[in-house]
């Protein structure tokens, strides 16, 4: 997954707040998961939560949180995303937005907050253990980098650049359903596996942004797939619990996942990522 050197990222998009936002010492206290919740459910998931004690700022608003590194100064370019994993999460996240503000009319971005150990946010409090999210609350993704790792050393993926591209890619998939007015009413394996979808589409269109050298390789969509299939309910509920139930799922299987995302990325087409589409 190359970046065109000469690229200009927008730092704008993502925030660095590091571990100065606040812990959850127990996910989103109060609130009502959309999609799962706590350790066993880690992945890539939606949080629609009530405003509670521990979250901090007022309707709408995230809390007030000190950056902790200037991406403005660190992440200018292509090259810099292709050197440096923040940089990285830069370049990917405006990939991503500069592709969906072509399709969806009114479109407003939504920032990524990179954080450690635990974040604020106008959904509630959180810790690293809640996993990868977007808050409709504020309209924002968050993003714990070392979940990177976690998705290699506990759920066994094999991980790689454009596996972390997936991740951001299905949270961005969510805001999409947001805006669209998808996420009424809480979540289901039927949003889950829209978002996967809406990942492949990006990654259809993604060299059209101007971000990337050259369209991703066989190889480069192969480590979404395997991350899709790792994260897979049925693959987590034989790992954690020794088996499986299917009608305790909420992201989807395994199949159901890769084939959302091989949905999207073959057809190219948001409008084929309805949710009788994905059956």
């Amino acid at each position: 997954m190359d970046f065109r050197d000469d690229v200009n990222l927008d730092s704008s998009q993502v925030e660095d707040v590091g571990g100065r936002g606040g812990g959850g010492g127990g996910g989103f206290p109060g609130g009502m998961v959309v999609g799962g919740g706590g350790v066993l459910t880690l992945i890539v998931m939606v949080a629609v939560f009530v405003i509670n004690s521990l979250g901090g700022g007022g309707e709408g608003q995230p809390a007030q949180q000190q950056p902790s590194s200037n991406l403005s100064q660190e992440c200018k370019t292509g090259k810099d995303a292709d050197q440096s994993e923040k940089c990285r999460v830069v370049g990917v996240v405006n990939s991503i937005q500069d592709y969906w503000k072509t399709e969806v009319s009114g479109y407003r971005a939504a920032k990524t907050i990179l954080y450690s150990g635990g974040v604020r946010t106008a959904c509630g409090a959180a810790d690293s253990s809640v996993g990868p999210f977007y808050c409709p609350g504020d309209q924002r993704v968050y993003l714990d980098l070392s979940f990177f790792d976690d998705l290699q050393s506990r759920f066994g993926a094999k991980g790689g650049p454009f596996a972390q591209a997936y991740v951001i890619a299905h949270e961005y998939g969510h805001h999409v359903q947001n805006l669209l007015g998808a996420l009424e009413g809480g979540g289901s394996v039927a949003t889950e596996l829209q978002a996967d979808c809406y990942a492949g589409v990006w990654a259809n269109k993604a060299i059209d942004t101007g971000f990337y050298d050259k369209p991703f390789t066989g190889a480069e969509i192969a480590e979404a797939l395997d991350a899709a299939a790792a994260v897979g309910d049925d693959r987590i509920q034989e790992r954690t619990q020794g088996r499986v139930d299917p009608d305790s799922f909420t992201h989807g299987s395994s199949e159901q996942r890769v084939k959302a995302f091989q949905q999207g990325y073959k057809t190219g087409q948001p409008a084929r990522c309805g949710t009788a589409d994905l059956r």
